[in-house]
């Protein structure tokens, strides 16, 4: 690699992550309550937002709320957020999300997402992992603007839907694939 190369590839990621700390993630702080409030405004959020949606609350072992990721790029790419996994509407973990990119990219953005565990076998599996990673084959039940979330008959049958939604900035669009969820104590 070039001293050119590493200096680009040096000079992007501590841009990105610079613009990661600027934004309003709480990044290596957590606070159990701070926490469960943004939880529970994200799970208001949704029900009240798409009440179509209900049926995934109603079926799922447990969810798994990340109320904001803060994402940046340049050429070097982040992403973190913290969150709370439910079980019966009452917190039993929080974890955190990251994830690493590299390639053409420039810009920022924060998202929420949710994870609905609609087995008690992915439930299980995730829990027990060490690290568990966003797959390309996670089903997405997508919120657009003035459509419908709903769950088709793509995703009804799948052991983890997710919901991306809230999304604001300048990266085009948001997807799970290579996110690493782990498990962080308050």
């Amino acid at each position: 690699m070039s001293s050119m190369s590493r200096r680009a590839l040096l000079v992007g990621g501590t841009a990105s992550m610079a613009v990661l700390a600027g934004c309003g993630n709480p990044m290596g702080s957590v606070n159990a309550e701070r926490l469960d409030a943004r939880v529970d405004a994200t799970r208001d959020f949704l029900r009240e937002t798409y009440p179509e949606m209900e049926e995934l609350f109603r079926n799922a072992h447990g969810i798994l709320y990340m109320p904001l990721i803060s994402e940046a790029g340049l050429f070097v790419g982040g992403a973190y957020g913290q969150g709370a996994l439910r079980i019966d509407d009452v917190t039993v973990d929080y974890y955190s999300a990251t994830r690493a990119s590299f390639g053409l990219q420039f810009g920022a953005q924060q998202y929420a997402h949710v994870l609905f565990f609609m087995t008690a076998q992915a439930l299980a599996d995730f829990r027990a992992s060490e690290g568990w990673a966003a797959s390309a084959d996670l089903r997405y039940a997508v919120p657009g603007a003035g459509g419908a979330a709903g769950v088709q008959t793509t995703t009804a049958f799948s052991p983890v839907i997710a919901v991306v939604f809230g999304q604001s900035g300048l990266i085009a669009g948001a997807s799970l694939s290579g996110v690493r969820y782990q498990r962080i104590i308050p």
